[in-house]
């Protein structure tokens, strides 16, 4: 198969997704609405009843909102996470801040309301992932706020063909300076507190590391930018280059840090997995990728969102307004289940 074709789900799957109420509308993602219901429990009852076929659509969109159930807060969201993603997933090599609410039910992440998260799939570049992440609505933003999905099919199809075959071949490389001042320092990002265990964590899952002079520590580990859904046989789009790239960054913002950190010290930077740089106008392509790709909805109290996390990548716009998003992990699936085009490594020369 081409890098740039998909397979087709089998016929009985499309036969039974078509039993659900779905729409689709350019710009947004697909809608299920729900029937109504007389509170939470028949709600769960008939989800459980659509699981199948809830699962089924998600594969052929990649991400499904899911309308009327009428989920309140965190325990209804729990509720539906275990009929949909009965297999939890941890939240590994931790990069941004969450509020933990207990049974593997988290805030989507802790950034001010001010500032856009990009389009990305969660933790890309660890060995394990979540394979679906559901999101919850509990309170509604007043201004913007969406959750926006891309599908990452479509991404790997429409890059330049130039870059996304050198990606196929040489993966990407990504390198992290943990520190208290900017992202996460290691204890929180390995949950330790011992140097020793955060160094078998990282030899037992092709990262490369080095302690510096300070204390701090700088890991490289590179990954596979292309792989193949384990289900739906489609090649996906799958990595963090983009959205961790200097070149990404705000020019002011990136001015600060590199006059801060140097070059070799910002806190997260990505590359070619063969070490090499991009040019401005080669990550400018893969963001307008992203740009094009992106859709989004309005959240609405009592939402919930799966999304499927190797077929479509999420983000969030700012917003004004209180804003209360869960999030839930599950489906996980190994690196090496998705037939990764380049194998990991701890460095850029493959080691």
């Amino acid at each position: 198969m081409s890098p740039t074709a998909t397979a087709a789900p089998a016929a009985a799957t499309l036969a039974t997704a078509t039993a659900l109420d779905v729409s689709r509308e350019a710009g947004k993602p697909a809608v299920l609405r729900a029937p109504s219901f007389a509170g939470i429990d028949p709600a769960i009852d008939w989800l459980t009843e659509q699981r199948a076929a809830v699962k089924d659509e998600l594969h052929r969109s990649g991400a499904l909102l899911i309308r009327g159930l009428g989920v309140d807060d965190a325990a209804d969201f729990g509720r539906v996470r275990d009929v949909l993603m009965p297999r939890r997933a941890g939240y590994k090599e931790k990069a941004t801040p969450r509020t933990d609410f207990g049974e593997g039910v988290f805030s989507s992440t802790d950034l001010p309301a001010v500032q856009p998260i990009r389009l990305h799939n969660e933790n890309s570049y660890t060995l394990d992932f979540p394979g679906t992440l559901l999101f919850g609505c509990v309170v509604a933003p007043t201004e913007d706020g969406a959750t926006t999905v891309g599908d990452m099919r479509e991404a790997l199809r429409l890059l330049p063909a130039d870059l996304r075959d050198r990606f196929m071949a040489k993966g990407w490389l990504l390198t992290r300076n943990f520190s208290e001042l900017a992202g996460l320092p290691w204890q929180k990002s390995f949950a330790t507190e011992d140097p020793a265990v955060a160094e078998a964590y990282c030899r037992e899952n092709a990262i490369g590391y080095e302690w510096l002079p300070d204390g701090a520590l700088r890991t490289r580990q590179r990954r596979s930018a292309v792989v193949t859904h384990p289900v739906t046989g489609e090649k996906s789009w799958f990595n963090h280059f983009a959205f961790w790239n200097n070149r990404t960054l705000d020019p002011d913002v990136r001015e600060v840090l590199l006059e801060t950190y140097g070059d070799d010290g910002l806190p997260f930077d990505t590359y070619l997995g063969d070490g090499t740089r991009l040019t401005d106008d080669e990550v400018d392509a893969i963001n307008e990728v992203y740009d094009r790709v992106t859709v989004r909805e309005t959240w609405q109290r009592g939402d919930v969102m799966l999304v499927d996390n190797v077929l479509n990548a999420h983000g969030r716009e700012s917003f004004k307004g209180d804003r209360k998003i869960l999030v839930a992990m599950g489906d996980p699936i190994t690196l090496a289940e998705c037939r990764p085009e380049t194998a990991p490594a701890t460095t850029a020369s493959g080691e």
